[in-house]
């Protein structure tokens, strides 16, 4: 167990830094205003109605960094301080998370992907750790026999939780592609604009990585358990 603490640990942190170098990003950036004075809300509007979508809502959401799409009821909720600021870092955002209803109106498969799975990890990412270590108890008590095979289902869900974090990486780079591509091609920013919201971009998808290895990183951890113990 030591050797797992350790390990999350260091994701943890790693996760930390990251997470801090994307706020202090996102601030910074935030001081960069749009010259075409357009809030997050109008770019977003914009670049939904220059794809020629009509049936998404913008709408307001609560918190710093919540910013996300809804392809259920499509809407492209924006934390308050993106729908109202007027900055490179609220372009940047607004544009990002259209480009997912653009995914979605596109039927891009990697999105469509992801869509299928978010019931099957909600229901078992918060489980999974716990049945391995139940199958583990289980087995160390009465011999591996039923343990190994509760064990091993836990691995299962696990491993569902693994492939969600890394098919959510070509959705979120491939969302961002779509935004800095519209951005420059409709002038919507300055050069300066540009690098600035390609920055904070840059940094938010690192945030996705980071989670990609951290999950695997589990997932194998306790896989050398449950199947180490088989020796």
């Amino acid at each position: 167990m030591l050797g797992y603490y350790i390990l999350i640990g260091a994701i943890a942190l790693v996760s930390f830094l990251v997470s801090q170098r994307l706020k202090s990003k996102f601030k910074h950036y935030s001081k960069v205003h749009l010259q075409n004075g357009m809030s997050g809300a109008e770019v977003a509007e914009k670049m939904l109605q220059d794809h020629g979508i009509r049936d998404v809502k913008v709408v307001s959401t609560a918190g710093m960094l919540t910013d996300h799409y809804n392809p259920l009821n499509k809407t492209v909720n924006l934390s308050e301080g993106v729908y109202h600021q007027r900055n490179a870092a609220a372009a940047a955002v607004a544009a990002h998370e259209c480009g997912h209803a653009v995914q979605h109106a596109q039927a891009y498969e990697w999105l469509t992907m992801r869509s299928k799975l978010v019931p099957v990890v909600s229901v078992t990412s918060g489980l999974s750790m716990w049945v391995v270590m139940g199958g583990l108890i289980l087995g160390a008590a009465s011999g591996m026999g039923l343990g190994f095979y509760v064990a091993v289902a836990g691995l299962v869900m696990m491993a569902f939780a693994t492939l969600f974090s890394f098919i959510t990486l070509p959705v979120e780079y491939d969302a961002s592609k779509r935004a800095l591509a519209w951005l420059k091609t409709q002038n919507v920013v300055t050069p300066q604009e540009y690098a600035g919201s390609e920055d904070a971009l840059k940094w938010a998808a690192r945030t996705y990585v980071v989670a990609a290895i951290g999950a695997l990183a589990s997932l194998v951890y306790w896989g050398m358990q449950v199947f180490g113990g088989r020796d």
